[in-house]
């Protein structure tokens, strides 16, 4: 059975209204299991820096603890790719059926500015 399970920092810094956006998004995908691992989009947003945020409810439905190290992701919509980069996430430790919030920051040169960077979706890349 899949847990919902929040990072230490996600527990302080995290309002009661974003809380239950997550719980929200984790009941309605905690059962869609169709992948070993599925990223759930929460929001995107662009920060100071220009980088792209992407903030995803990470699923791990395997049996084995999901790491990110050297992992190739993508943001996409359904035309095209909107970013891509190579992850190493050492405080990203996800227990087997647990599902963790997780904020994904694609620098700059990592993604295209299109004419939507909304509602796109994150996959691992092989």
């Amino acid at each position: 059975m899949q847990r919902l399970q929040f990072e230490a920092a996600w527990k302080k810094a995290l309002s009661s209204q974003d809380r239950n956006i997550i719980e929200h998004i984790f009941n309605e995908t905690k059962d869609h299991c169709d992948s070993p691992v599925v990223f759930s989009p929460i929001r995107e947003a662009i920060n100071h820096k220009k980088d792209l945020l992407v903030t995803v409810l990470v699923h791990n439905f395997t049996d084995y603890p999901l790491t990110f190290e050297n992992t190739r992701l993508v943001y996409s919509n359904e035309q095209e790719v909107l970013a891509e980069y190579e992850f190493t996430l050492p405080a990203l430790l996800i227990p087997p059926h647990v599902s963790t919030p997780w904020t994904l920051i694609f620098p700059t040169d990592s993604y295209t500015a299109a004419s939507s960077l909304w509602n796109g979706h994150v996959e691992i890349r092989k």
